[in-house]
């Protein structure tokens, strides 16, 4: 053997991930993260400070700052600010990580597509880049059609709907209202066109990527994926199925609400989540919507598990009607939060009673539970649509002249879920899809590892 020195280890590939700051985005991509990890990848995970704190606080324990997943944050901004202050920030984050002989250099910037400077950072500094887009395949084809609306006259130059219509961007695609574009659902008509125009800067950044990867199976949106090819699927991404590794929730879990569902029947609770935005003004007939929920879920007599936030009831000093919590002490369980992945998979739960966020509908829909759909916000309806139009493995709740949603028709609409066979046949079947999708020889299993082999190469 010669007695040359040894050269040093090569070090694994380093990439640099970035959700958008909110926690229907962290989610996801730190579920990528880990599966980077577990092919043999060291992963620098870049939060804000705000949302990096949150994350750390809702953790069991204290959480190594070394390893191969290393959380790190950069300065907190706002919409207005993120494009000035925070490229700066994850330039320098490449840079001192990169200089860590352990870590080795980044190579790779895995940005949310609602993050796009990320991807100019990384074209700035030579690094590959992969977008990554959270939610479904037909809300990016809206936003990539903006151009298009603006000439049809569907939308003008600021991103406002010429008139409130249905319409369909291409064959298959759900049916939307135009009243629900993404971008178009504040109330606040200046932050509405800071973000419009936010995105459709975004939509330029895109192109520079190498990848463009989502959160979604090829059956779910088939007809999309056809029409957008360049436009991966690699999930569903479940969150919380690895024990000790964090999923990027913002609060700490009840975990004794699995005790309480191992003591109920088979198909027997309703579970209620709108997830981390809350669909109650406060301001609204002084919490109607609120108790309207909570008598509807009383009157229905099953039994029920309710996320209910803490931070809702705080904030703007939400209370149960009087004597509720007393009534269904046998039936009903509330709780802060809790690990959602793990409760659908429980054979006691019988349908979820949901926003239709698209991890929520993700995580539903792989475990073959039946929605009772309540969208508020952003691209929820256009998931409502898909859930209860193409899918049909939900349905719908209606407001009345008020724009409430009374408990009578709560009760009404739970009662017709639950006793509809075709709906809950449905939604085993895409169940299997699902589940074939990311198993060996599935579409997203393939396209992750044809990801893998590509990061891994030295170009």
């Amino acid at each position: 053997m010669g007695m040359g020195s040894s050269s040093s280890p090569t070090p694994p590939p380093h990439a640099v991930v970035i959700p958008y700051p909110a926690q229907g985005h962290v989610i996801p991509l730190m579920e990528l993260s880990h599966r980077l990890v577990d092919r043999g990848f060291s992963v620098t995970f870049v939060n804000t400070h705000f949302d990096h704190a949150r994350l750390l606080a809702s953790l069991p324990g204290p959480q190594a700052e070394t390893g191969p997943l290393r959380l790190v944050s950069i300065p907190d901004g706002l919409t207005l600010a993120i494009e000035e202050h925070m490229p700066g920030h994850l330039e320098e984050v490449i840079q001192a990580v990169s200089a860590e002989p352990e870590r080795g250099p980044v190579t790779f910037v895995i940005a949310d597509q609602c993050m796009p400077w990320a991807l100019d950072v990384a074209k700035k500094m030579s690094l590959r880049a992969v977008a990554f887009w959270p939610a479904s395949v037909a809300m990016l084809a809206t936003t990539l059609n903006i151009p298009n609306m603006i000439d049809d006259g569907t939308i003008d130059a600021n991103g406002v709907p010429m008139e409130n219509r249905m319409i369909q961007l291409g064959p298959e695609m759900p049916m939307m209202n135009t009243g629900h574009f993404w971008w178009y659902c504040l109330g606040d008509p200046f932050a509405e066109r800071v973000i419009f125009e936010y995105i459709v800067r975004g939509n330029k950044s895109i192109e520079s990527a190498e990848w463009v990867i989502c959160n979604s199976f090829a059956h779910a949106e088939r007809s999309m994926f056809e029409h957008m090819p360049k436009i991966r699927p690699i999930g569903p991404l479940l969150p919380g199925l690895m024990p000790d590794k964090p999923v990027g929730r913002y609060w700490p879990e009840d975990s004794l609400c699995e005790e309480w569902l191992d003591r109920q029947p088979p198909k027997s609770v309703v579970y209620v989540a709108f997830g981390s935005f809350t669909v109650f003004n406060p301001h609204n007939s002084r919490y109607r919507q609120f108790w309207e929920l909570a008598l509807g879920l009383e009157m229905m007599g099953r039994w029920f598990l309710w996320v209910v936030r803490p931070d809702l009831t705080k904030a703007v000093r939400m209370t149960f009607p009087d004597g509720f919590e007393e009534r269904v002490v046998e039936k009903g369980r509330m709780v802060g939060w809790l690990p959602q992945q793990r409760v659908l998979v429980h054979p006691s739960v019988a349908c979820f009673v949901s926003h239709c966020g698209w991890n929520s509908t993700m995580e539903g829909v792989t475990n073959g539970v039946p929605f009772l759909c309540w969208p508020y916000f952003a691209d929820q309806f256009l998931n409502e649509s898909y859930i209860c139009d193409t899918w049909k493995v939900g349905l719908r709740l209606n407001k009345d002249a008020e724009g409430i949603i009374t408990k009578e028709e709560i009760k009404a609409k739970l009662e017709a879920l639950l006793s509809n066979r075709e709906v809950v046949g449905r939604a085993l079947e895409l169940k299997e899809m699902a589940a074939r999708s990311v198993g060996e020889g599935g579409s997203s299993f393939d396209n992750f590892n044809e990801l893998v082999e590509s990061m891994m190469k030295v170009i």
